[in-house]
């Protein structure tokens, strides 16, 4: 019996061995794939406090002997022009990105309900009909868009912006927000209904409170993607009031030089709401994937 219950035991030791070196080299690959992310905010970072001798210097000095705020001064002064252009296209990228935002939430929440709880005729072909457009490059649409926005009279508007994001950023919200809905019991609102409220208030009552991870996934989904798209908006916007911040900072790039801390600062800052909005939320997306993607 003792020869019995040793062989178990270095049976165990083994198996806990092993386990142990996946958890190891999970570990190294989630602590490369952090430095693989965080690096390149690090040195922009780093890049932005520097000044501009020292960001251009071979080879790189990798922390300034005078750290300055120069660039965040600049940028965040509305008294000089630099910093009147930055806050103006911050707010036209902060505009634009919670106007298709809401809209992307108000459009894809009936749409994704509709999907999930309705049978109609042609609705598995249309849903999947929804998600066509994600199977091409957003490069193949820049054209015919433009002559459509300029058809309407939108170019040089947000509104273009808007309705152009709204085209690329609701297929996969629809697709997100259905796998959500799926998983929500048709039960909880036939008792609903059974109490005396009507479709639309167990709708509003029942199902928005319990797909709330899932709005707010889609929500994070919508504003990322309209804060960070360059084509579109250097394609349709050409007046400088108008500029979103992806257009705008290339603004810190001339014929002969480039003001690369002025140009880091602005990205940097440019990255930070994105950046927190992730952290603060995340827990609703993770929760919104994995809950949209298993089928209970």
């Amino acid at each position: 019996m003792s020869a019995i219950a040793e062989t178990a035991s270095r049976g165990r030791t083994r198996r806990r061995r092993r386990v142990d070196g996946w958890q190891w080299a999970g570990r190294c690959f989630l602590l490369f794939m952090l430095l693989y992310t965080a690096l390149p905010m690090i040195w922009m970072l780093i890049t932005s406090i520097k000044s501009g001798f020292a960001a251009t210097q071979f080879p790189p000095q990798w922390w300034p002997d005078e750290p300055t705020l120069a660039s965040y001064q600049k940028l965040l002064d509305p008294q000089n022009s630099v910093g009147q252009d930055f806050l103006r296209f911050f707010w036209n990228s902060l505009f634009v990105s919670t106007v298709t935002t809401i809209l992307s939430v108000i459009v894809a929440v009936p749409a994704a309900y509709a999907f999930s709880r309705f049978s109609f005729p042609g609705r598995n072909f249309l849903f999947f009909a929804v998600l066509l457009r994600n199977m091409f490059p957003a490069v193949i649409f820049l054209v015919p868009l433009f002559i459509l926005m300029r058809a309407i009279g939108l170019v040089n508007t947000h509104g273009s912006l808007v309705l152009t994001y709204l085209t690329f950023g609701l297929p996969l919200a629809i697709w997100l927000l259905k796998g959500f809905y799926d998983n929500i019991p048709v039960q909880l609102e036939q008792a609903a209904r059974i109490d005396g409220a009507t479709r639309f208030q167990a709708f509003i009552l029942i199902v928005m409170p319990l797909s709330t991870p899932g709005i707010i996934a889609t929500a994070i989904y919508s504003f990322i993607g309209a804060w960070n798209e360059y084509i579109y908006a250097y394609t349709f916007l050409s007046k400088n009031d108008q500029l979103t911040l992806p257009v705008g900072i290339q603004r810190f790039f001339s014929e002969n030089t480039t003001d690369f801390p002025g140009l880091m600062a602005a990205s940097f800052m440019m990255s930070v709401p994105v950046v927190v909005l992730f952290l603060v939320l995340q827990r609703y997306f993770v929760r919104a994937l994995t809950e949209g993607a298993v089928k209970h």
